[in-house]
C-alpha cells in the first residue's frame, strides 16, 4: 500500500496550538505530516523562514512523522515534487471556508490528483490565527494559551 502523505501548507509565524492541533490530527488520517512553510512576502513576518522552520521542528522533534520543509512558488508543484497524496488545510469559519474552496478548486485544476483535504478546528482554537497572535502579543498580552511553550519562549525574546 502506497504510503499517504499530508502537504500542511503555511506560514506559520508564529505555529499556534491551532496549528499544532490540525498536525497531530492529520497524523492519524495519514503516514506522514509534511509542514510546509511558504515565504509570503505579502505579510511582514516576526519570524524568518529558518526560525519558523527551527520551532516547528522543535515542537515535534518527538514525532519522526512530521517533517518540515520551506518552499516557493506554486503549492502544487512543492506537493508534487515531495510525492504528496493530499493538501492538509484547516478551517476556522465561512470566511476561510470561502477562501480555502476557491484555492482548492484552483488546486485541482493545477493538480487533479492532488486531493485537498479540511479540517475543522476544534472550538477552543477557532479563533486563533497567527496574526492575532502577533498583534496581542506585540501589545504585551498574555498568549500564553494560544502557542507552544516554545513558541512563547520565542515571542517573548523577540518582543520588548
Amino acid at each position: 500500500m502506497r504510503e499517504t502523505c499530508a502537504f500542511y501548507p503555511g506560514s506559520f509565524d508564529p505555529l499556534t496550538n491551532g496549528h499544532v492541533n490540525i498536525i497531530q490530527r492529520g497524523l492519524r488520517v495519514f503516514d506522514r505530516v509534511l509542514v510546509a512553510l511558504a515565504n509570503n512576502v505579502n505579510k511582514n513576518a516576526m519570524f524568518t523562514l529558518q526560525e519558523r522552520a527551527d520551532l516547528v521542528r522543535e515542537v515535534f522533534a518527538g514525532e519522526s512523522r512530521v517533517e518540515v520543509i520551506v518552499f516557493e512558488g506554486l503549492m502544487v508543484e512543492a506537493a508534487r515534487k515531495v510525492g504528496a497524496t493530499a493538501v492538509l488545510r484547516g478551517l476556522r469559519g465561512v470566511a476561510d471556508f470561502e477562501y480555502e474552496f476557491q484555492m482548492a478548486t484552483m488546486n485541482n485544476l493545477l493538480q487533479p490528483q492532488l486531493e485537498t483535504v479540511f479540517m475543522m478546528t476544534e472550538k477552543s482554537h477557532f479563533f486563533v490565527s497567527s496574526q492575532l497572535v502577533r498583534e496581542v502579543a506585540g501589545l504585551g498580552g498574555d498568549v500564553e494559551p494560544l502557542v507552544p511553550a516554545l513558541v512563547l519562549q520565542a515571542l517573548r525574546k523577540r518582543l520588548p
